[in-house]
């Protein structure tokens, strides 16, 4: 679906897939739990989902004749990291919104994990004090005019390079990946789990496993706490893209799972839930998840697992995203482990 599309690789290549047999013991073996590492996709900055999706647009970008990349997100944003590794790749300058989205307290949130990383590639970061929402921001559109004024070319690429026109292009290459890892492994995914926040990983997913009728076997673990936006946006996404790599079908709202019982209490603060489940997949898999993404879906995971929402024998594949640097925002959580 994506062979009209220019690439410019930024991957190592098909990320692995592994076995959690130990998680899959203890949650009673009914279920045979794999692992998709997109946190071990890239060398650039810890790797990570958003540069599945930048590939698809990084030829765009050298198109345009930007010199700046300017995007947004929350203090720990893993997606300003990413595009923060790419600028650097590049040789283009960065410039990086970096909103109040998550009211945690930690004295070192603002200096530690992702935005210290941004900030040693060498990215312009500007911190504004502003609330989440996952739509279009003011604070960016001020951010692109001010690079604008000071006679730069900007590129604008928005939160988690979502509704950016090729957002969603990355992720219906992870679904034509997984289908030529199942073919080598000798089996078939029955479900793949995986955390939805500003939607085009989940909306990407749903029209590329839409080729073989699996769109509805995604199941979606809101972060966002704003599930109908999130929703309404992954569904958005999803019919733009399938209309992009003509997927000769309609998307429709069934096609998009969005399950809502693991965002509380708000974007980016863990409950007691998360953070038992990071800790749990982290003791029995050596696997680190993160406070904001990857714990909330694996609580998810967890949960569903423990709640026979998969029939017994089902293979189930959790795209781990790759969020890993933001834990270190939340330091004093895991202080004792």
């Amino acid at each position: 679906m994506l062979d009209n599309f220019e690439r410019y690789p930024l991957t190592f290549g098909p990320s692995p897939i592994e076995p959690l047999p130990r998680l899959s013991r203890h949650l009673g073996g009914r279920v045979e739990l794999f692992a998709k590492r997109e946190d071990c996709n890239s060398g650039l900055a810890f790797g990570g989902n958003k540069l599945r999706k930048l590939e698809y647009i990084v030829p765009d970008v050298l198109a345009s004749g930007a010199d700046t990349l300017v995007t947004i997100g929350g203090v720990q944003s893993n997606h300003t990291r990413q595009v923060a590794a790419v600028a650097a790749k590049l040789g283009l300058k960065c410039r990086l919104v970096q909103e109040s989205w998550v009211p945690f307290p930690d004295a070192v949130y603002d200096r530690v994990g992702n935005i210290l990383l941004s900030r040693v590639m060498g990215a312009e970061v500007e911190l504004v004090d502003e609330g989440f929402d996952i739509g279009i921001r003011e604070s960016w559109e001020r951010a692109l005019a001010d690079v604008e004024a000071r006679g730069g070319k900007p590129y604008a690429i928005p939160a988690g390079a979502s509704v950016h026109p090729l957002g969603g292009l990355g992720f219906v290459g992870f679904a034509e990946e997984v289908r030529a890892q199942e073919s080598a492994l000798g089996f078939t995914f029955d479900y793949v789990v995986v955390c939805t926040v500003t939607g085009s990983t989940h909306a990407g997913m749903v029209v590329g496993f839409a080729r073989d009728e699996r769109s509805r076997r995604v199941i979606g673990i809101d972060a966002s706490c704003t599930p109908e936006q999130t929703r309404a946006q992954v569904l958005d996404i999803a019919r733009n893209t399938a209309e992009l790599v003509k997927l000769g079908r309609e998307i429709t709202a069934d096609d998009v799972v969005l399950l809502e019982d693991y965002a509380y209490p708000v974007y980016g603060v863990p409950s007691d839930e998360t953070n038992a489940a990071i800790r749990l997949c982290a003791s029995l898999e050596g696997m680190i998840t993160d406070p904001v993404y990857e714990g909330k879906s694996m609580q998810g995971l967890i949960d569903l697992v423990r709640r026979d929402y998969f029939p017994a024998g089902s293979r189930v594949l959790y795209a781990h995203l790759g969020g890993v640097p933001a834990i270190n925002g939340y330091s004093y959580l895991y202080r004792d482990g």
